[in-house]
């Protein structure tokens, strides 16, 4: 699908750039893959681990998504482009409520003109589970920006642009979660615990990725793909990592729940299942036609909620133990 493809990733330095990064030039041969974030020193140091002498086809874009004219450069010729840049640390959007908005909200809709406008073939677009019925500011930006990218299917109009969203749960050992927090806390003998009772959804940073080119193979336009991951309780995860620790119960922080939404009794209606994820449809009228592959899923039950607390498959501390020692972590 990649092969002799040129493809760009917004927020290419980031835990989930650099394992695409990996992934990519591991699996295919694209014409060109080029990493476009703001960060010199993070594209300096990725680049020593993919330089553009060993893999001929790898490009650096210093770039803002909330630049449009840099966008209009850098999209020049672009074939797919996975949109992973975000403002995404909840006590920094909350405390910087507009910087969140300009990049979450107006750099996606900057994206969504300029792919427009260059001609993309595919645009897939990350998202969150705190995008489902949210709560704090993050969330609320980031609902906002997915529901622009499945509008743009309708925005796009006589032009070939294909916007699709992939929505998925905490990244086990990505950067700012919670396992290297508790690595670095451990010395202490004390772990902070916001309640004993939150569970959160778990993905591994390869399996985020995997999902995402699949669904970018896959995407005809307006699909939000929702994978089915295990859940787990943030408890049993502390007792993973250091069995030995105290565990203090501190409250939950402002912009938290207690357990996280993938899919809302609201868009329960319009979601199928499949055998390993679902899909949020949009409300478009010619989605029908466009989504040739309905007939392999099926609706999802009335009331169906796609919840962390109540999901079923509920990860063990066996299973948390190999997820983290086969990340290296411990």
């Amino acid at each position: 699908m990649l092969n002799d493809k040129t493809i760009l990733i917004t927020g290419g330095t980031g835990s989930f750039g650099k394992k695409a990064t990996e992934i990519i030039l591991k699996n295919f041969k694209p014409k060109k893959l080029i990493i476009f974030s703001r960060d010199e020193l993070k594209q300096f140091e990725m680049a020593q681990k993919f330089s553009d002498s060993k893999y001929k086809c790898i490009r650096y874009f210093i770039g803002d998504i909330r630049d449009k004219e840099r966008l209009h450069r850098a999209f020049h010729n672009v074939d797919y482009v996975i949109h992973a840049a975000a403002l995404k640390q909840v006590p920094a959007a909350e405390y910087n409520p507009f910087e969140a908005v300009k990049t979450n909200i107006l750099g996606a809709q900057n994206l969504i003109n300029v792919a427009i406008d260059q001609g993309v073939k595919k645009v897939i677009a990350l998202s969150t589970d705190k995008a489902a019925n949210p709560i704090n500011l993050y969330g609320a930006t980031k609902l906002c920006s997915d529901k622009l990218f499945i509008a743009g299917n309708s925005y796009v109009g006589e032009d070939d642009t294909e916007f699709s969203v992939v929505r998925y749960g905490n990244v086990a050992g990505s950067r700012g979660s919670v396992i290297p927090f508790f690595l670095r806390l451990r010395e202490s003998g004390i772990l902070p615990i916001t309640d004993p009772r939150m569970t959160r959804f778990w993905i591994t940073l390869e399996q985020g990725v995997n999902f995402v080119l699949s669904s970018l193979k896959h995407m005809v336009g307006g699909e939000l793909f929702v994978p089915k991951i295990p859940s787990m309780n943030i408890v049993d995860l502390a007792k993973v990592i250091a069995p030995e620790c105290k565990i203090e119960i501190i409250g939950i922080r402002p912009g938290e729940k207690l357990h996280e939404i993938m899919v809302t009794k609201d868009d329960a209606r319009k979601t199928i299942e499949f055998d390993n994820f679902y899909i949020i449809q949009p409300d478009f009228g010619f989605w029908k036609k466009r989504f040739i592959n309905q007939n392999n899923g099926k609706p999802v039950s009335e009331g169906f909620e796609y919840n962390s607390g109540t999901n079923p498959w509920q990860l063990t501390t066996e299973g948390m133990d190999k997820i983290i020692r086969s990340l290296e972590m411990l």
